[in-house]
């Protein structure tokens, strides 16, 4: 058997992680350039365009990480100590008086001269409110000091971060009250096929409701992406060319169905014809027939139609390259190691990806891995990926990718 991390062979086909690499280098090759400022409130699931440099130390002052007493260790030869000042959050401090102590609390800027803070658990006021201390001190103890988190001119968070609270709050402690992000990329979703019937529609012979689109738009959008819900699209070549045209102004065209070798499947032909076609037929099941090209210069995407391989193929593939595009580093989504609770008894020439979960620390199936079954990502909560020519039994290692790290 193959260790979980190595693919096999895969003939013809182009493995996963060429194809991700082509991706890429073509997102790579034609980034979104345009940004927006927006307010900070406003910039959450955006791509930050340019460095965040720090313009202030953070903290600005040394403050103390506790509430207790502010002294300096030099005066402390175990006697009582008076207490001079109160110090609370917020505040300015006045030097401290030496031989005595300041009553502190948590988030308070240390006064100049003292150099520790002893935690008010450790101390005893007397009744004649001097402070006893019973535990051996040392300088520097429970201070945060000025530049801890960061100092001016530090790099803070780099161009092509996405942004979520956490590095809004971060943004926030630095006083910022906008940001730089690339503008939104411009997507149109449609799919294809004479069976599609939009959902509230009476279904005639042969037909089915078409979950692709409504699954891609919140997905897209959950990305940041400006949704062009561009419909159904019939299965006429003439129709198809126009429609297509018809998109010249978006950053990509992203399609569902219509990119296999059937007679019907108008979308490859209008780009073998009208422009090209740079990815075809992947080493992945589900989603084999996944396409990459252009149309009059405008880039395609074309996942296939059935419901797990639309999802499996824009996780993987589709998702990557939209981040890329607007600069994002690092694209792919976490993976990790686990035993699998379930026997794999036939190797693929192709690298699968099953619908799965934890249960006691192992990766079980759902029981129906047919690309035309969405209720088995809705079941799980992950990707279990089975590597090219490998077969595998109960305690075998697998990848497993959480649907949650491809899902924002």
């Amino acid at each position: 058997m193959n260790p979980a991390g190595k693919p096999g062979k895969t003939g013809s086909l182009l493995p996963v992680e060429v194809a991700l690499a082509r991706l890429l280098e073509m997102a790579e090759a034609a980034p979104i350039r345009e940004r927006e400022r927006l307010p900070l409130a406003q910039v959450e699931g955006r791509v930050l365009a340019d460095d965040l440099i720090s313009t202030l130390d953070l903290p600005p002052w040394p403050n103390s990480a506790m509430d207790g007493y502010a002294l300096r260790t030099a005066d402390w030869g175990g006697e009582p100590l008076v207490v001079s000042q109160r110090i609370f959050a917020g505040q300015a401090p006045q030097p401290l008086q030496p031989g005595t102590c300041a009553r502190i609390f948590t988030g308070a800027p240390v006064p100049a001269g003292a150099d520790c803070v002893e935690m008010q658990e450790n101390a005893e006021v007397l009744s004649d409110e001097r402070v006893r201390f019973t535990e051996a001190m040392s300088p520097g103890q429970n201070i945060r000091p000025q530049g801890q988190e960061t100092t001016v001119g530090e790099l803070v968070l780099a161009a092509g971060t996405r942004l979520g609270p956490i590095e809004q709050g971060l943004a926030a402690s630095l006083g910022c009250a906008e940001l730089e992000v690339v503008r939104k990329v411009r997507v149109a979703v449609l799919s294809t096929g004479d069976e599609l019937v939009e959902p509230g529609q009476a279904l005639g012979p042969g037909q089915i409701y078409n979950s692709n689109r409504v699954l891609l738009c919140s997905w897209l959008q959950r990305l940041g992406c400006e949704v062009i819900d561009a419909g159904i699209l019939v299965d006429d070549l003439e129709i198809t060319r126009q429609r297509l045209g018809e998109l010249a102004d978006v950053d990509l065209i992203l399609s569902t169905g219509g990119v296999s070798v059937g007679e019907a499947d108008f979308l490859g032909i209008a780009l073998r014809e009208e422009g090209e076609l740079t990815l075809w037929k992947l080493a992945i099941k589900p989603g084999k027939p996944l396409t990459f090209g252009h149309f009059r210069g405008v880039p395609v995407i074309g996942l296939p139609g059935n419901p797990a391989s639309t999802l499996v193929t824009f996780a993987l593939l589709a998702r990557p390259y939209l981040l890329r595009r607007q600069g994002v580093a690092d694209v792919e989504p976490l993976k990790f190691q686990v035993p699998a609770g379930f026997v794999w008894p036939k190797a693929g020439n192709r690298r699968e990806y099953l619908r799965g979960r934890l249960e006691n620390g192992r990766a079980i199936i759902y029981r129906n891995q047919s690309s035309g079954v969405l209720r088995s990502a809705a079941w799980a909560e992950g990707l279990v990926e089975v590597l090219e020519d490998r077969t595998l039994v109960e305690g075998d290692w697998v990848n497993f990718i959480p649907l949650s790290e491809v899902l924002a």
